[in-house]
């Protein structure tokens, strides 16, 4: 793969996908396996509903906790859905706010791994 906006577009995507369209397979399916098992726990944790507030009540933390579930790309639909209809109970849970990190850092990581792919394409990073 030469085209680095693709690469960069994959890896946001499907985590883990730039790795693996470079050759690098086996740190791909570690980067992408990691981070969807943390999204998966976090979202079967109560975290996809989390901040449970709306744009007016905290314009800065929601922005932030949007930007960071942004980060999954294409999976992060997936904690969209689940946070549609919420369960009224959900924010009852012990690891409703766990689970809301775990969302969170799940996206953030994404990040960290589209540069780390970036990084191998322009010979940076073995």
């Amino acid at each position: 793969m030469q085209n680095p906006f693709v690469i960069g577009l994959l890896a946001w995507l499907v985590p883990g996908a730039g790795h693996i369209v470079q050759g690098k397979t086996q740190r791909g399916v570690i980067i992408g396996g990691a981070i969807l098992l943390m999204l998966l726990v976090g979202i079967f944790s109560g975290g996809a509903y989390y901040p449970g507030f709306d744009f007016k009540d905290g314009q800065l933390l929601f922005l932030l906790n949007m930007f960071a579930k942004f980060g999954s790309g294409t999976v992060s639909i997936l904690s969209f859905l689940f946070s549609v209809t919420p369960s009224p109970d959900t924010p009852a849970m012990a690891t409703f706010e766990y689970g809301g990190r775990m969302v969170e850092v799940a996206g953030l990581l994404n990040y960290l791994a589209i540069i780390d792919a970036l990084d191998i394409h322009f010979g940076r990073k073995k």
